[in-house]
């Protein structure tokens, strides 16, 4: 009987307090692990979303970069002004300021820089390879409904005033089509001389002063700090930021101001 006792108290299982501590120590560690799966799978995510708005602004500052290498052609340096191109391509008198180019407002010729400002700039040129002048903007908010939009618009020269106008005849009017979202950065563009000299903005075609400005104007620098409002950084608890900034020097065929020595001659 002593030795049935004994094998039966040796052969007897875990007890129901045993049990519940092993079941919660692996419950303990199962949620560990799982917390650290989801805070992977969160910074898989904000990584990608780093890159997603980083490639979306590299492609749109691409973008910049092939439009304004485009700035200025074609101008009337390809012309001879005294054989058939006066007046025939020449506005009626009064159409522009004396100190203008009389070509400024010719749909068939570009006059370069029209307006920059910190968060915008317009310039003309042959965008798509076919000899017709095209207006490029950028802007941020150009379209009136994205307080944090850069957008661009390509649209045909018009025969008139090249400053964006909201009425016709004449006018010329936006079209907006790409564009990055929630972009912060103010200044955008930051524009310079040849001898390095920042140049002050807002600058445009309307007055003798900003022409000639613009005519001067070599180097641009674009800096895009993106932040996205809705995804944060699990590790930060911030919102996602993506930085882009790029340089691009031009040659300024500038028509603005008659008499200013352009960069490209």
């Amino acid at each position: 009987m002593k030795t049935k006792n004994l094998a039966r108290r040796v052969q007897h299982g875990f007890s129901l307090i045993e049990m519940l501590i092993a079941v919660l120590v692996m419950a303990i560690v199962s949620a560990g692990i799982l917390a650290q799966m989801d805070i992977a799978q969160q910074r898989g995510y904000s990584e990608q979303v780093k890159l997603d708005n980083f490639q979306e602004a590299r492609d749109f500052v691409d973008q910049f970069f092939r439009d304004i290498n485009q700035i200025g052609y074609p101008n009337s340096r390809l012309v001879d002004p005294t054989a058939l191109w006066i007046p025939v391509l020449g506005p009626p008198p009064g159409a522009y300021p004396l100190w203008a180019s009389p070509y400024i407002n010719d749909n068939r010729l570009a006059i370069g820089l029209v307006s920059i400002d910190a968060q915008a700039i317009q310039f003309e040129g042959d965008m798509n390879g076919n000899g017709a002048v095209q207006t490029v903007i950028y802007q941020v908010n150009g379209g009136g409904s994205c307080n944090l939009c850069l957008q661009r618009s390509q649209a045909d020269k018009v025969a008139g005033n090249p400053l964006p106008t909201t009425t016709p005849p004449g006018a010329q009017l936006p079209n907006w089509g790409t564009e990055v979202n929630d972009v912060l950065s103010n200044p955008i563009f930051t524009y310079f001389k040849a001898d390095g000299t920042q140049i002050a903005v807002p600058q445009d075609i309307s007055t003798q002063a900003g022409a000639q400005n613009l005519a001067q104007v070599k180097t641009i620098k674009i800096g895009l700090l993106i932040r996205n409002p809705v995804i944060v950084d699990p590790k930060t608890h911030q919102p996602i930021e993506t930085n882009f900034e790029g340089e691009v020097s031009i040659n300024n065929c500038s028509m603005a101001a008659t008499g200013q020595t352009l960069s490209c001659q």
